[in-house]
């Protein structure tokens, strides 16, 4: 692309961003209906945006980056305060619920599409997350009681980089198994992320806590100094273990939430803008990267395996989840009803499905168009 061209798509996607969230403010829906829709239009159907020619070998890196800004944001949100309150329900949402979710849609995924199980087993862990980044919109909206969506919001930032997390060692699994060491290189590689990501993590926060709470910064470059510490720490994270950098940054804006004589607010105001910018390019740019033709030859099974997630797989973990607590029926039914999945499924099955296409694995460029499926699904029912 000229010099030209790259300039009038990156006016085109902001302008069709303010376009699709002000849709979504005044129809009072989901703005990312409208992001997927014109990311769909602008590339598969009118081939006027081709994210790959745009960004070359940078557009996968600039995916990281944002997914890694987005995760932070959530989780400077995340108060113990909270947890204390709610913590029971959130801790087996992310627990006991994430795996009987995870068996669900990987058992359902290979009886229906004929996946092998690694495959599926990756696609159940790249879809039992929930994303903040479509929680938060919706409840904005829907506006239920406290409780229920303080339970959403936590599930849906905590639930994240346990996914992403899940995926990363089904990865290096089917990656270790071609060499004949699969489960020692697992393990290995779970160990390993859990580690750095929570030094990294833990790390990051304190120093960049201690450098506020003291004021060896002006409160103009907070901003700018956060920005910069999740870069830091998603790079330097992932340079030591692979994948580890959404752990880090996570466990970052969580130890920076709740650290004493912190105040994190003009910061977190500053993210929040910044997560609805990168949200919108994202979906608009992932959805431009569709081959619209794989996802309509998977058929009307994938149908099927969306009411699979939508009413087995999400009752099953809220039953679970929520067993022996004081929620009553209807609070119960409303956390099996909303489940949407986000831009962490649809950023991370780009991904592992482009690395695991180049080491040979058939099938693997289907993950895409079968992630957008359940996305579209789920944040639409």
């Amino acid at each position: 692309m000229s010099e030209q061209q790259i300039l009038l798509a990156f006016g085109g996607i902001g302008a069709a961003a303010l376009l699709c969230q002000w849709l979504a403010w005044r129809l009072k829906l989901p703005a990312i209906l409208f992001l997927l829709l014109t990311g769909i239009l602008a590339g598969p159907v009118l081939h006027l945006l081709d994210p790959q020619e745009m960004f070359g070998p940078l557009l996968m890196p600039l995916v990281s980056l944002a997914v890694a800004l987005i995760l932070f944001e959530g989780s400077l949100t995340l108060h113990l305060s909270e947890w204390r309150e709610i913590g029971s329900v959130v801790h087996r949402l992310v627990t006991i619920g994430a795996l009987s979710t995870w068996v669900v849609i990987a058992v359902a995924t290979h009886w229906l599409l004929d996946f092998d199980w690694m495959l599926a087993i990756l696609f159940g862990s790249l879809t039992l997350v929930t994303g903040p980044t479509v929680i938060v919109p919706m409840l904005r909206v829907v506006r239920p009681k406290a409780s229920i969506a303080n339970i959403l919001r936590w599930e849906g930032i905590a639930i994240d980089p346990i996914g992403a997390l899940l995926a990363v060692v089904v990865y290096s699994f089917i990656i270790a198994s071609s060499k004949g060491n699969g489960l020692e290189e697992s393990l290995l590689t779970f160990g390993g992320v859990i580690l750095c990501g929570s030094l990294f993590g833990v790390s990051g926060g304190w120093l960049l806590g201690t450098l506020i709470r003291r004021q060896w910064l002006p409160e103009y470059l907070h901003n700018l100094a956060a920005l910069a510490a999740v870069l830091g720490i998603f790079i330097g994270s992932n340079e030591v273990t692979n994948e580890s950098g959404l752990l880090a940054v996570t466990l970052m804006g969580m130890w920076l939430a709740n650290m004493k004589g912190v105040d994190v607010r003009h910061i977190l105001h500053f993210k929040e803008n910044l997560s609805v910018l990168l949200i919108s390019g994202l979906f608009i740019l992932l959805a431009a990267r569709l081959d619209l033709n794989a996802m309509i030859g998977l058929g009307p099974l994938v149908l099927i395996l969306l009411l699979v997630i939508q009413f087995i797989a999400r009752p099953l973990n809220v039953l679970l989840s929520t067993a022996g607590s004081s929620l009553g029926w209807r609070e119960r039914a409303l956390l099996a009803w909303i489940a949407p999945r986000g831009i962490v499924a649809a950023a991370v099955s780009a991904i592992f499905a482009i690395r695991l296409h180049e080491a040979g694995h058939q099938g693997a460029l289907l993950l895409v168009p079968l992630t957008f499926a359940v996305i579209i699904g789920t944040v639409v029912l």
